[in-house]
């Protein structure tokens, strides 16, 4: 018989999740930190440009399902690895096209692949962490997102050359990094460590069907919408915010990018510092905590709206990364409220609302990129993407609150 995993196992495992993060955004944000110089090359509008996020969006949206779905029926152990391999391969063979239309073929099966991430990453989060620890557990996970954007920019400026086509080492470089986490994958689990004993009484159970008609369900469709929204357009635009809307170098705008992702990363891991010290110190729910900690971090992306006046300099620089820290704290609550909903589905509503938010928000991209060919400036849309994660704070006050959590984690004190 295995010997039982430690609780210090368990942790390291999270710290595992986040380096698939970090990779996972590693590969992702290689074409938005090369987007000029891909433009460029390619001679690229930037609706195109938009054109080709909106189509990794909708892949990832693909994606989410098949995975969600799949997440709930295969085991983490084998799935996970295989999506993980999947979207390194795309990554490296990213470098090898020669034109638009083999790029976008491209990010299209990197969406796919890489949708199935979150899935697989929930799903273990669920089974090695208590309800209480679940929001930290989220927090450690969500944070490789800041790692990778954070590492990605360096490596590119040392990779790269003043020759134009030189961003392709780099989508090389980090594809074959993923295909070294999943020998790491191996060497650390066993086949059984990620089963889970559910609970199996008749009148615990609750129908997909009867999840989706709830108001939970919805309430969270419309938040994820606005974190989503505000996370990504940051995301793909920054760069070009800072190079094409404000005049700072590539190097100054890379070199600040891993600035901002570092204070996304500390505002992440924040989130779940402060989630565990509310739910700890006061009178006050797990869930309750999420909600106070989310809406704490929509007043931080509400610094957006200081970029339709601030010029290139530091002041401006600092709103950016209040901004920042404020986006990614909203995940690891997102994800927490996620596994309220069922102890069975957790695959399946991770996939679900994964597909949902991806095909609604990606078109953002491609109306960006049309608006800012119209104006000539980056500078609306990004202090309107700072406002629109409110939307889930209201969708949480007139949907979640009208049906009871069934969720223990509601009752932790």
């Amino acid at each position: 018989m295995p010997t039982p995993r430690s609780s210090l196992w368990k942790w390291y495992l999270c710290g595992l999740l986040l380096l698939a993060t970090t990779i996972n955004y590693m590969d992702r944000q290689t074409l938005a930190n090369a987007s000029t110089r891909v433009t460029k090359e390619f001679n690229l509008s930037q609706e195109q440009y938009g054109d080709m996020e909106l189509a990794f969006g909708w892949a990832f949206a693909v994606g989410s399902l098949v995975f969600g779905f799949l997440a709930d029926r295969f085991r983490i152990y084998w799935l996970y690895p295989v999506v993980l391999s999947g979207w390194s391969l795309m990554g490296i063979a990213s470098a090898q096209t020669e034109g638009y239309w083999p790029l976008l073929s491209c990010r299209v099966l990197l969406g796919f692949f890489e949708a199935g991430h979150w899935p697989c990453a929930l799903k273990t989060t669920f089974a090695l962490l208590q309800p209480k620890d679940r929001t930290m557990g989220n927090s450690v996970l969500q944070s490789g997102a800041s790692i990778g954007a954070v590492v990605t920019p360096p490596l590119m400026i040392w990779l790269m050359t003043d020759e134009l086509s030189s961003w392709r080492l780099a989508f090389e470089a980090i594809g074959f990094i993923g295909l070294l986490w999943v020998v790491l994958w191996f060497v650390s689990m066993r086949k059984n460590d990620l089963d889970v004993v559910v609970e199996d009484d008749p009148s615990k159970r609750e129908s997909m069907w009867g999840i989706l008609r709830g108001g939970r369900f919805w309430a969270l469709a419309i938040l994820i919408f606005g974190a989503q929204t505000c996370w990504h357009l940051f995301r793909v635009w920054l760069p070009k915010f800072m190079q094409e809307g404000r005049g700072y170098s590539e190097t100054e705008a890379l070199a600040f990018n891993s600035a901002y992702y570092i204070g996304t990363d500390i505002g992440c891991i924040a989130a779940g510092i402060i989630s565990l010290w509310l739910a700890r110190r006061f009178t006050i729910s797990a869930h309750g905590a999420r909600r106070w900690v989310y809406a704490g971090a929509c007043f931080m992306t509400s610094f957006s709206v200081l970029l339709l006046w601030l010029p290139k300099g530091w002041p401006l620089m600092g709103a950016i990364l209040i901004v920042g820290a404020g986006a990614l704290a909203l995940f690891p609550c997102y994800y927490s409220f996620v596994q309220e909903l069922s102890d069975r589905h957790v695959g399946r509503l991770t996939g679900l609302l994964s597909t949902w938010v991806w095909a609604v928000s990606s078109p953002m991209h491609k109306l960006f990129g049309r608006l800012v060919d119209e104006t000539k400036s980056f500078d609306l849309g990004m202090a309107m993407a700072g406002l629109v994660p409110w939307l889930g704070v209201v969708a949480m006050k007139l949907l979640w609150d009208t049906q009871k959590s069934k969720d223990p984690a509601a009752a932790v004190r």
